[in-house]
């Protein structure tokens, strides 16, 4: 008979809440996604050493906008530790929730953080009467593309974007609520 039980645990996946003492953690894991997803869409030089100041002065400006109600951000956290994060916007005029940030980190992709990040989006706007939800993707991301309507997401438009300097595309997606 065994002295020590071998079972594996696995650290149990939440999401919290954000507030404005995560803004530095939001803004490192934002630009720690971008550098991983966008490497090769992206120049290395913005997003090795622009992104992450840029980063950083745009979660200012909006942990203070959520702060005022405009929205809500959740962090995902694998036992202690935060692998990712989601920011939604309250609903628009026609009722649509804008997921206006949806990142795991490099390393953390595959461990469900998406799909629970997805599913709290769904739960909070259906709590404030949306209809649909809808995110902008790069053009070029195919794996967040391939993410997104695995899990039942549209393509709504294509339009003209710009990033680090580029010049690009991004997709809009829509997803129906029930």
């Amino acid at each position: 008979m065994p002295i020590f039980d071998h079972t594996e645990h696995k650290p149990t996946l939440r999401l919290r809440k954000a507030t404005r003492a995560d803004t530095a953690l939001i803004a490192r894991m934002h630009s720690l996604s971008w550098a991983a997803a966008y490497r090769g869409i992206l120049p290395d030089d913005f997003l090795d050493k622009e992104a992450p100041i840029e980063r950083a002065a745009h979660w200012e400006k909006r942990m203070a906008e959520l702060d005022a109600g405009e929205g809500i951000a959740l962090i995902a956290e694998l036992g202690a530790v935060p692998v990712g994060f989601v920011c939604l916007a309250n609903p628009d005029a026609s009722g649509s929730v804008l997921v206006d940030n949806l990142h795991a980190l490099p390393g953390y992709r595959g461990t469900g953080a998406g799909s629970a990040m997805l599913d709290a989006a769904k739960a909070w706007a259906r709590e404030r009467g949306a209809s649909r939800l809808h995110l902008s993707v790069l053009e070029d991301n195919r794996p967040a593309i391939g993410f997104y309507e695995s899990r039942g997401w549209r393509f709504a438009v294509r339009e003209d974007d710009r990033m680090g300097g580029v010049d690009l595309f991004s997709l809009v997606y829509t997803y129906e609520l029930e």
